[in-house]
């Protein structure tokens, strides 16, 4: 990254984008992850530091570890996937992109994993383009 953010700043930007993520470490633990009010996927405080095995339904858990080992061993740095879940408020469906994305440092060495997540409805419903000077 370049440039310094303070930790006010830092956690405003993590907060206000408009992607939900989790991180999690090397080991599999659960180590951090945003909007924790209003994620679509909401984590119990007490997920941190657990497995994340045991953080995803136990229908997806092999394909989680699936991704987490190809990641480690290098042969992918990225899933990505999408779903249809129904908006608890709303009552209509929704649809979810969920990628996965290899941390890695300077020499390639695996550090970790994000998991983001992103509500991607209204963003497949553009057409054409609308520019900045169109505001």
């Amino acid at each position: 990254m370049i440039g310094k953010l303070d930790g006010r700043l830092l956690d405003s930007f993590l907060e206000t984008i408009p992607i939900e993520f989790s991180i999690v470490d090397s080991d599999d633990k659960v180590a951090a992850w945003n909007k924790h009010e209003t994620r679509t996927f909401k984590r119990p405080m007490a997920a941190l530091g657990l497995d994340v095995h045991n953080c995803h339904p136990s229908k997806s858990v092999e394909k989680v570890e699936r991704i987490l080992a190809e990641m480690k061993d290098g042969s992918k740095d990225k899933a990505r996937f999408w779903i249809d879940i129904v908006d608890k408020g709303s009552g209509e469906k929704e649809k979810i992109m969920i990628e996965y994305y290899a941390l890695r440092d300077g020499e390639g060495n695996y550090l970790g994993c994000l998991e983001a997540s992103q509500r991607i409805g209204d963003i497949m419903q553009l057409k054409g383009e609308k520019r900045l000077l169109d505001l």
